[in-house]
């Protein structure tokens, strides 16, 4: 039997990638990622970031259960790709952090994937995606993903990792998703605690993704609007 030959299902194996890809000194990888010579993996950057006002945030879980919705129609905090953890001990509104994916410049979880399924999608301004097709469920992407917690997640259900894509594959939604659509998080947060941006956050700080969507009324609970 051929083991070099693709799965039942189309997907693509990793030892099958790892044959075909020994004899490539310039490689185009998938869309919008190029293998250069001596392994370097060079990406277009991605033209979405989600950034998030972290004193804003409630911790209602409203974001949660409409991510999990516009892709799986399922409500769901497992099947989330946003994630939001409270610390017990800490007084509002510093309780609260919401870890969401930065789209990064040079995306790790996009260099170690072995079958391209973690990848820029060109068609969609290069957000970082996941093709579920070709995933194979190794699981390298999340454990590359240097945040924590990891902006990767596993699904137990399908055996495949995902993230946060803007949308851009959201059969449930009802209205255009990805960088020049919709983002459900975006749209059903009650208290206008995420922002769509085109511009890149600055990459070498970490709270760069954290900006102040407060209007005046907040200054009444004493939080700066500033």
């Amino acid at each position: 039997m051929d083991e070099a030959r693709e799965s039942p299902t189309g997907e693509i194996t990793r030892r099958r990638f790892l044959m075909g890809a020994g004899g490539f000194a310039l490689v185009a990888a998938v869309g919008g990622a190029f293998i250069l010579p001596g392994k370097m993996l060079v990406m277009a950057d991605a033209e979405g970031f989600l950034l998030v006002d972290l004193k804003k945030c409630q911790g209602c879980g409203s974001c949660k259960m409409a991510c999990a919705l516009a892709h799986w129609g399922v409500a769901s905090y497992t099947l989330s790709r946003v994630q939001i953890q409270q610390d017990s001990f800490q007084n509002w509104p510093n309780d609260v952090f919401m870890a969401v994916c930065r789209q990064c410049k040079d995306a790790p979880c996009v260099q170690v994937c072995p079958v391209s399924a973690n990848r820029p999608d060109p068609k969609n301004g290069n957000v970082r995606i996941i093709d579920t097709h070709r995933c194979i469920g190794c699981r390298q992407c999340i454990e590359a993903c240097p945040y924590t917690p990891k902006r990767l997640q596993w699904d137990p259900m399908s055996r495949k990792a995902q993230k946060c894509d803007l949308c851009r594959d959201t059969p449930y939604l009802g209205e255009k998703g990805g960088p020049g659509g919709t983002q459900a998080c975006v749209k059903v947060c009650p208290v206008g605690a995420f922002k769509f941006s085109r511009e890149m956050p600055d990459q070498k700080v970490e709270d760069s993704y954290q900006v102040n969507l407060r209007g005046p009324a907040w200054a009444k609970l004493g939080m700066s609007v500033e």
